[in-house]
């Protein structure tokens, strides 16, 4: 209960109002005691008892003021340090001049006070007023002769007489009253110029006893109403020894300026005398009343210091806990406006920057809500598509990935989000070629851009459809990329196998169908013409006819062969020597100058021999209609094992020496009809095409540029066909991926 009420008084306006009354109370005191010093003693007491309330009442309210600042100081309160600072300059600016000027008041005190008696004034005012003294005593022995002169007139003078020769007198004379008395005071007659006087002054007993005992009285008495008069009394001489003593009283008129003049003189001289003797008195008395007004001074700045520093600093230290508001979210906070200076203009800015951010806050929310919504949206929709969607930064880092994505490639994207594309490739190195392919693309910052790309897992080949879209709309290797992949392997061997069965269909219309009227007529002539002819002759026809027969057998069986691979007949797979094979087929081209470079170390292959078989047939034959212009046909074959995108495979390559093959036809060998040769029907490289593929190989074709330095550098060296199968699927052996084929020669 008593703490808020010291508070309040220690913030309100009752204290500067009532240290105010106290200090001009305490100025008044001083004044009004150095006025008369004989008041001094009567308000000391008091004047240290206001003095002291003052300083108690400032002492109090800066004790409150100094602890509850280092209380906040403590706690680490906002503005604790800036009043601090505040005060500090306050307390600096209002103590130094004041303790300069208490410094020349005080030796100003000291020296005035002492400068005061040091000058020569007590002589000229004793002389001064042994002067007024002397011109007194003149004028009383005047008037003294004069009365005396007077009383021996009235020496021979009977009392009844007496009245009318006081008038006569009186009227001769500077006298004011006239007054003869008798024994024991009594009046026997008086004359006065003032006709409203019945009763004459009489003189005391003691002026009385001195008439008896000198026979004259003079002196300056105040008389009434009238002021200062000089009052002479002298005793009547007497004309016989025995008549009765009489006594002449005279008043005379003191001049007034006189009596200013003897009184200022005397009063000065007095009150020089007090000073005089309360110099070191009135000394002390001066320093500790300026000593407790610059001690009221200093403490009432102080004060003031702590109350203007705490109003300064509210308003800042409101902003500050309105910014700790703000930043920590809550936009709602509003100041109180309590002044209208420029602190209150920045209280409204903060209120209307708050009201306008919360404004600002809430239409962010808002957007951010319709945001999320789009968001969930988007990742439904690309949660139920079918293509893989991933979006990748600059720095070939995965942001985003969908679960199509995770599916095609056979990998769980979600773990890798915020990795680069290497880290995938170490772990899963059969997406090797996916990611080289990429890199160029991302690298480049391209716009758009699509991508045919071919991989190989656990034996198998998968061909993706990819397309990248930049995500700043311009080209720009700065920006993220989206990338959209199809698995399209089933709707490739879909359109494969629709081509083989209209191969197979055309086959079967072009070639089977004239084969039988040959066979036919084979076996006719040999019917008619066998037995007639003669022997020589009989056996040439025999063996041409027989030639044709069985001719006509196999190119039906190659025709059937052909539909065979339009119906995509089931593989005979089974580990198999690939060296041994080619050993075994080139055996039979003896025609040809067959070179074999078979690597020793190479590995068993998973294959289907009679399908190699064939596929060697229709290298070497493709190779020797190559060479059909020149005289030696030389066929150079190679077998080793390779290392492509990370993954081993062996690889079986057949070279010819011939012209090579047009530029524009190097990746258009491997479509059905499409060949360079002028007896060709383009479906010798189709065919080994389709045996790699369900081998899940890959292969290619390319020329072969002569070595620097040869005659003829622009004319290629001939060309080869290049073929990788994947290995035996051992335990503990890396599953065979995608090879690409060099020289941009695709699949």
């Amino acid at each position: 209960m008593v703490a808020p009420v010291i508070k309040r008084f220690a913030t309100g306006i009752l204290p500067p109002a009532v240290l105010f009354v106290l200090l001009l109370a305490s100025l008044y005191l001083l004044s009004y005691s150095t006025e008369q010093a004989g008041r001094f003693a009567n308000l000391y007491e008091w004047m240290l008892l206001v003095n002291a309330s003052g300083l108690l009442v400032l002492i109090t309210l800066i004790g409150v003021n100094l602890l509850r600042l280092l209380r906040q100081r403590r706690t680490g309160v906002i503005g604790s340090r800036l009043t601090v600072r505040m005060l500090m300059l306050f307390v600096v600016l209002a103590v130094v001049p004041t303790s300069i000027v208490y410094y020349f008041s005080f030796q100003f005190l000291q020296r005035g006070i002492d400068s005061w008696f040091d000058v020569k004034i007590e002589q000229p005012l004793q002389d001064a007023l042994e002067l007024s003294q002397a011109s007194l005593d003149l004028r009383k022995r005047e008037l003294l002769k004069r009365t005396q002169e007077m009383a021996r007139e009235l020496t021979d003078v009977p009392d009844s007489q007496t009245a009318s020769a006081l008038n006569q007198l009186r009227s001769h004379s500077e006298a004011m009253e006239l007054t003869v008395l008798g024994q024991n005071s009594r009046i026997i007659a008086f004359s006065s110029a003032d006709p409203t006087v019945v009763v004459p002054h009489r003189p005391s007993d003691e002026i009385m006893l001195q008439l008896r005992q000198a026979s004259s009285y003079i002196a300056l008495e105040p008389i009434g109403d009238s002021g200062l008069q000089i009052r002479v009394a002298v005793a009547v001489p007497s004309a016989t020894a025995d008549s009765t003593a009489r006594y002449l009283q005279a008043l005379y008129p003191f001049t007034q300026r006189i009596n200013t003049l003897a009184n200022s003189v005397q009063t000065s001289f007095a009150k020089y005398k007090a000073l005089a003797y309360q110099r070191k008195l009135l000394k002390k008395s001066f320093l500790l009343t300026l000593s407790m007004v610059l001690l009221l001074s200093v403490l009432s700045a102080v004060w003031a210091a702590f109350v203007s520093s705490r109003r300064l600093v509210k308003p800042i230290r409101d902003l500050a806990e309105g910014t700790h508001a703000v930043a920590e979210g809550n936009y709602d906070k509003r100041l109180p406006i309590t002044t209208h200076d420029e602190l209150g203009f920045l209280v409204r800015s903060f209120n209307d920057m708050t009201r306008k951010v919360a404004q600002a806050s809430y239409e962010a929310r808002r957007s951010q809500q319709q945001v999320e919504r789009q968001r969930a949206y988007l990742e439904a929709v690309l949660a139920n598509l079918s293509s893989g969607v991933m979006t990748l930064g600059r720095d070939n880092v995965l942001r985003t990935a969908n679960a199509a994505a995770s599916h095609i490639l056979d990998i769980p994207l979600d773990g890798y989000l915020g990795d680069g594309l290497v880290k995938l490739t170490v772990e899963h190195p059969h997406i090797r070629r996916f990611v080289d392919s990429l890199a160029p693309h991302v690298a480049k910052g391209e716009l758009e851009w699509h991508e045919e790309i071919s991989l190989f897992r656990n034996g198998t080949r998968q061909i993706l459809i990819c397309r990248g879209t930049n995500l700043s709309g311009h080209d720009s290797g700065r920006a993220d990329q989206v990338i959209v992949f199809d698995d399209v392997t089933a709707l490739v061997q879909a359109q494969r196998d629709a081509a083989w069965g209209e191969v197979a269909r055309r086959l079967a219309h072009e070639i089977k169908n004239p084969l039988t009227p040959i066979q036919l007529s084979a076996e006719r002539l040999r019917h008619k013409y066998l037995k007639t002819m003669p022997e020589k002759d009989a056996a040439l026809l025999d063996r041409a006819t027989h030639t044709i027969v069985q001719q006509v057998e196999a190119m039906k069986e190659m025709v059937n062969a052909f539909s065979d691979y339009a119906r995509a007949p089931h593989l005979q797979l089974a580990p198999l020597d690939l060296n041994a094979l080619v050993t075994e087929v080139m055996e039979l081209y003896t025609e040809l100058d067959v070179h074999l470079d078979l690597d020793p170390d190479a590995p068993m292959v998973q294959a289907d021999a009679g399908r190699l078989r064939q596929l060697l047939h229709n290298l070497v034959k493709n190779a020797e209609e190559a060479m059909h212009e020149r005289k030696r046909r030389r066929v150079d074959i190679r077998t080793h094992c390779s290392d492509g995108s990370g993954v081993r495979m062996v690889e079986l390559v057949v070279r010819d020496y011939g012209h090579g093959l047009p530029e524009a036809a190097e990746t258009q060998h491997f479509e059905p009809y499409v060949t360079t040769k002028p007896k060709g029907t383009g479906l010798g490289l189709a065919i080994v095409k389709k045996i790699v593929e369900e081998h899940g190989g890959a292969v290619w074709i390319e020329n072969v540029r002569p070595p620097a330095g040869a005659a003829e550098p622009v004319r290629p060296a001939g060309a080869q066909v290049v073929v990788r199968l994947p290995l035996l699927a051992r335990a503990g052996m890396d599953a065979p991926a995608s090879a690409g084929a060099p020289g941009g020669a695709g699949t």
